[in-house]
């Protein structure tokens, strides 16, 4: 059994990438537990294994004491000085103890204990492998699915993909090729698990780099992402070079860049929106294909604004649902309040009625009072006149 012990010790070094030490460790520990399962309940036990020889050896740990009370856990002064002469009272002597039965119950514990091994060092190698693709895209075969999630394999491991990060248009099958984008990797107790999703925004992010070279060399940034994932997806991107145009380098040649990742997401609407530091022009640019009029902010919320578009661009504005505006408010991260040509010069002839009846109020409550002229009105007496002459 020595000779096989080191033999399985070394390749799973060679093989796995598991120290000896590791293991020997962990097992020299084991052999406790399994000693005083089988030969009672001894808490000083310690089993050493000889790693040249491949023998294991089980010692029994006694205190020398003067007088003794559990012959298991000390040992007297005099005893002690027939081992050696050099003991003194409050040392340790160990005793091998080492049944001779022993040698089945350390096989069977070494077998347990390095098939252990084996499998944590199978689950740390899978783990680190998949932990770098965390928040990256990774291509895989559906395999199976059940009433709470869809199991992707993707090579080495199932990855689950719950239903909120499933597409609402899109229908898994069997055997079906997917991209889809690694959200988390976790090393549990049972082993490694990947979360993935098909939701995420910055699955659009990493399709995109992918398809445009001057994306993912950092010409053109990617700045915001809003998705409603299987419907419409808005994208604001810039340009760190004058001579490259950021929206065109995306769309591609006759729209094929932006048309493959559409196709890859099942048709999904791509607004791909130009961003630009003055924030009343940014969000005209996240309405289209909507025309805006003007765009008020509000003087009390510095996060709020009014977008003033043609009556007749008004539903095209707010889009089906709102959510040509919803996606806006997430893409610029303001809250849009959008208004048609009429509306606003209503709302603007409303308050200037309402500001100026009350000016014509104060107005009024100004004007300085005047006697009113009456039939008793003093007069000059002829005596007067006549004093003047």
């Amino acid at each position: 059994m020595s000779k096989e012990m080191l033999s399985a010790l070394d390749a799973l070094e060679s093989e796995k990438g598991v120290k000896k030490e590791v293991v020997i460790e962990a097992l020299e520990a084991a052999l406790v537990s399994a000693y005083k399962r089988n030969y009672g309940q001894a808490q000083n036990v310690e089993v050493e294994f000889d790693q040249r020889k491949g023998d294991i050896h089980v010692y029994a740990v006694k205190e020398v004491t003067d007088e003794v009370f559990d012959s298991r856990l000390e040992v007297s002064l005099k005893e002690a000085l027939a081992i050696n002469e050099a003991y003194e009272v409050g040392d340790d002597i160990r005793f091998e103890v080492t049944p001779k039965d022993f040698g089945r119950i350390a096989a069977q514990t070494a077998k347990q204990v390095i098939m252990q091994r084996v499998r944590e060092a199978e689950r740390s190698i899978i783990y680190d492998q998949y932990i770098k693709y965390e928040n990256e895209i990774m291509q895989g075969v559906v395999e199976r699915r059940d009433s709470r999630y869809i199991y992707v394999n993707l090579g080495k491991i199932e990855a689950i993909l719950s239903k909120s990060d499933q597409m609402p248009n899109e229908h898994y099958e069997p055997h079906d090729r997917i991209k889809v984008y690694v959200t988390k990797v976790e090393n549990t107790p049972k082993g490694p698990q990947v979360y993935v999703s098909r939701t995420h925004p910055d699955l659009v992010k990493r399709l995109f780099e992918q398809e445009v070279p001057e994306i993912y060399d950092g010409t053109v940034e990617i700045v915001s992402i809003a998705r409603e994932a299987g419907d419409r997806t808005k994208m604001a991107v810039r340009s760190h070079d004058a001579n490259v145009d950021s929206v065109g380098t995306c769309v591609g040649p006759r729209g094929q860049r932006v048309q493959a990742i559409v196709n890859e997401l099942s048709g999904e609407n791509m607004d791909i929106i130009e961003w630009v530091d003055d924030p009343a022009e940014y969000i005209a640019n996240a309405l289209n294909p909507a025309q805006v009029v003007d765009v008020t902010f509000d003087p009390e919320n510095d996060k709020a604004v009014t977008v003033i578009v043609p009556d007749y661009q008004l539903s095209l504005a707010i889009g089906k649902r709102g959510q040509n505006a919803r996606l806006a408010a997430k893409l610029t991260g303001y809250k849009i309040d959008i208004k048609s040509e009429t509306e606003a010069d209503e709302l603007a002839n409303t308050a200037s009625t309402t500001e100026a009846a009350p000016a014509e109020e104060a107005a009024s409550a100004a004007e300085p009072e005047t006697a009113p002229a009456t039939d008793d009105a003093p007069t000059v007496p002829d005596d007067a006149a006549d004093l003047n002459d």
